[in-house]
């Protein structure tokens, strides 16, 4: 990866991180990840499955090759997304088949997306490294959201705002993987929709969608409205090509969201 902007590829179950960015859970995990090229995670739990490293393929989990998508994954390493290919910036998006299978056996089909009316979200095949989060994770966005984003925060500072990214992409099987943790423990799925999105009808799938805090602001709160960094947003966000995604009384019926923003255009110059 020297040379190229650090990336992750994405595939329906697996992902490819760079090396370097993940933090080591064992003395081996830390041995083998300190000479990735590549680490491929499982994206349901985050369960690291295996490094890429200059000699070969290292398994980090017993019975690897029954892991479901290494196939693809694998197919991945090898043969890269085009922009690296190219020189270009193209990004695809990821079928929604396996999806809506997975939907329909959690009694979610199109009856939600029509009560809401959101749409399912695709995932890009490939994401921007934007920096770091207010945790210390990596921040993965859409490559034009990671640019506008960088430009937004920037601007910020100049104005001595700060932002700060609370979170960006995440994987519709990350979504899935919550349900199903919390439908072992007995909830129902009208439960959880309370309290969690339904999987695929979230825009941090697409990672064009950030939320946005302020220091010593706690994240995702409606509080968030009352501090600078907010006020300057409203002003300023437009002009980066950010826009707020749930204001009061959306049509989606979705709480207001002040910290919640979504790339949706280039500015206007």
């Amino acid at each position: 990866m020297r040379g190229q902007p650090r990336i992750l590829i994405n595939t329906p179950e697996i992902e490819l991180w760079p090396g370097g960015l993940l933090r080591a859970r064992s003395n081996f995990d830390a041995r083998a990840l300190a000479r990735a090229r590549h680490v491929l995670r499982r994206k349901r739990d985050g369960q690291y499955l295996a490094v890429d490293l200059p000699e070969g393929l290292l398994a980090l989990v017993p019975h690897l090759r029954r892991e479901p998508g290494l196939d693809a994954a694998l197919d991945a390493i090898d043969a890269p997304p085009a922009h690296l290919r190219a020189g270009i910036e193209h990004v695809r998006e990821l079928p929604l088949d396996r999806l809506e299978e997975r939907l329909h056996s959690l009694g979610l089909d199109g009856e939600y997306g029509e009560r809401t009316g959101l749409e399912l979200v695709a995932e890009p095949d490939w994401l921007a490294f934007a920096g770091w989060d207010r945790y210390r994770r990596p921040l993965w966005l859409h490559v034009q959201a990671a640019r506008a984003w960088s430009h937004l925060r920037e601007a910020a500072l100049r104005d001595e705002v700060v932002l700060e990214a609370i979170s960006g992409y995440r994987s519709h099987d990350y979504q899935l993987g919550i349900f199903e943790r919390k439908l072992g423990r007995g909830l129902s799925v009208e439960e959880i929709l309370t309290v969690n999105a339904a999987p695929g009808y979230s825009e941090h799938h697409s990672g064009l969608a950030l939320d946005i805090g302020a220091p010593d602001e706690p994240p995702a709160e409606e509080s968030f409205e009352a501090t600078p960094a907010f006020a300057w947003l409203r002003d300023n966000a437009e002009g980066f090509g950010f826009v707020m995604s749930y204001p009061r009384d959306n049509p989606h019926g979705i709480v207001y969201e002040p910290w919640h923003w979504r790339y949706e255009a280039s500015p206007t110059p």
